[in-house]
């Protein structure tokens, strides 16, 4: 299984910074691709298009299940084989293309972000910036021994609307304090919003962004 996906270039020539863009549920690789005018030209910009096709339109990372009684459940299985479908291809945009392998940011939203958090705490090596909109950490799809791996240089920006009926902020909150047990450098907001990016918030990580860049 491959990713589709879509570029904006870099105005380097060689070791652009590079940003990989993980869109929700339900979405596609056009999504969060919005972000990227107005994003530094610097970054080599991919934005991915999750693997599983969903009726009638948009892609998923893994299916949500509903039960009779309604209750949500996640394919944890799905989700580790899009964890590493995103790792892997890191290593091979980063043979592709000009880009500097040492300087990967993910870009995640929502179902996006849960994977984002994922391929850091699994693969740390292959990328040295999280940006986590709208989700949450899901311990079934990361290692279970976490004091193996070298997190030092990692850094997270992690963000949530207080009002978000999708995924609440409740399940966001245990970001900070599990990235701090890991001494991770991490930054948290909340926005006044729903399931979304409130401007505030796009000005916030970008501004943070441009700062690790």
């Amino acid at each position: 299984m491959s990713l589709s996906y879509i570029t904006r270039p870099s105005t380097l020539n060689e070791n652009a910074p590079l940003l990989i863009m993980c869109h929700g549920y339900g979405s596609d690789e056009n999504d969060l691709f919005s972000f990227a005018s107005e994003l530094p030209e610097e970054l080599f910009i991919i934005s991915l298009k999750a693997p599983y096709p969903m009726q009638p339109y948009g892609n998923a990372w893994y299916a949500i299940n509903f039960d009779a009684d309604q209750n949500k459940w996640s394919d944890d299985e799905q989700a580790k084989t899009s964890r590493d479908l995103i790792a892997n291809f890191i290593d091979e945009a980063c043979n592709k293309y000009p880009v500097n392998k040492d300087n990967v940011t993910i870009l995640g939203f929502s179902q996006g972000t849960i994977l984002s958090y994922a391929v850091a705490l699994t693969y740390p090596e292959k990328v040295k910036q999280v940006i986590a909109l709208s989700g949450y950490i899901n311990e079934q799809i990361i290692p279970e021994n976490l004091t193996d791996k070298d997190y030092s240089h990692l850094s997270f920006y992690c963000s949530h609307g207080n009002v978000d009926q999708v995924l609440p902020v409740e399940w966001a909150r245990q970001a900070p304090k599990f990235l701090e047990a890991l001494n991770i450098e991490h930054t948290y907001s909340e926005f006044p919003v729903g399931h979304g990016v409130a401007p505030q918030n796009f000005y916030e990580f970008r501004k943070w962004l441009i700062d690790k860049l």
